[in-house]
């Protein structure tokens, strides 16, 4: 795709040939399906992938508006499209209490098909990653299951694991992970993932792998130095020391810390919000903007000009003319 549209006419290819190859290298993950002049339409998410409704656990809140057909109460991860005033937002929701959520290769193997299916949705404005268990975002690797395999067999396992949590990184539109209970070692990591991680005060959370002889294998040796700063990773990795929401959010592993509801879900709830604010904002800018900002300034300057020949720059400069709210089409 980067080919195509770095020779469109009024898209990339009017960047000088140095920024243009820059360009085309760092955005070829995140553009993946943006509908820009000479771009390809991205691939369309078949029924099979998309589960169109949440069925609460035992005890739980009754599903909220918007919502459609039932899925199986056995699946692992639930995919809802939200519609309605929330139309864009996509939730994944973790469904795996008898296990506290641990990543298992079922779990591995349904987060990456939707990861898969969601990448190349051009609808999908917002994603939000949640438990559907009370009190658990996710414990980490399934031990258990871990135990049973081969030594043959762990280290491809680990490597998917690490894989799918780098597509979740890789995503092209704004990822929230709420974190309302434990998010241990690859719990921490999933969240460590997305762009923005909310926590109740009440959650637990931390990398903690050293208590076992080994260190985080999803990417957390990364990502918590970025989050976080060096030196204060490494004493949290050499400690495994597990935080609270409070403490999370005092050494900046999160962005905002609420008080836990009735519930059980003010941290998904707070997620709903901020994804409600990203939705009346132009797509393409957004998808941009977290190209610009995870490939750093240099980038960002260039990646100014794939947003000035878009339908939707134009309509914002009317929308404002006119004083009323954008119709923004991603386009």
């Amino acid at each position: 795709m980067a080919a195509a549209v770095a020779t469109a006419p009024g898209t990339l290819g009017s960047l000088h040939a140095g920024g243009v190859r820059l360009v085309a290298a760092c955005s070829a993950r995140l553009c993946q399906g943006l509908r820009l002049p000479g771009s390809l339409a991205g691939r369309r998410v078949g029924p099979a992938i998309w589960a169109q409704s949440w069925v609460p656990a035992a005890g739980g809140p009754a599903p909220r508006r918007g919502y459609s057909s039932e899925v199986k109460t056995e699946d692992e991860l639930r995919v809802r499209h939200l519609e309605d005033e929330n139309r864009g937002i996509v939730v994944l929701g973790i469904n795996r209490a008898y296990g506290k959520n641990s990543l298992s290769k079922n779990l591995i193997k349904m987060l990456s098909k939707a990861v898969d299916a969601l990448k190349s949705d051009k609808k999908v404005r917002t994603i939000i990653i949640r438990s559907e268990v009370p009190g658990i975002f996710c414990a980490g690797a399934d031990l258990k299951e871990r135990a049973k395999m081969s030594s043959s067999e762990v280290g491809p396992f680990v490597s998917k694991i690490r894989a799918v949590i780098n597509d979740i990184a890789n995503l092209p539109v704004p990822t929230i992970a709420a974190i309302d209970g434990l998010a241990l070692g690859g719990g921490l990591e999933l969240a460590l993932a997305c762009d923005i991680r909310v926590a109740a005060s009440s959650a637990k959370m931390g990398l903690v792998e050293t208590k076992l002889a080994i260190i985080p294998g999803g990417g957390g040796t990364q990502r918590l130095p970025r989050a976080i700063g060096m030196s204060l990773a490494k004493e949290l990795i050499f400690s495994a020391r597990v935080l609270d929401g409070q403490e999370a959010k005092a050494v900046g592993l999160i962005s905002h810390v609420l008080e836990q509801n009735q519930e059980g879900d003010a941290a998904y709830r707070k997620a709903l919000d901020l994804a409600r604010e990203f939705l009346p904002q132009g797509p393409v800018a957004v998808r941009v903007a977290k190209l610009a900002i995870n490939q750093g300034m240099e980038v960002g300057s260039l990646m100014l000009e794939f947003t000035i020949p878009t339908k939707d720059r134009l309509e914002g400069l009317l929308a404002f003319k006119e004083k009323r709210p954008p119709r923004y089409k991603g386009e």
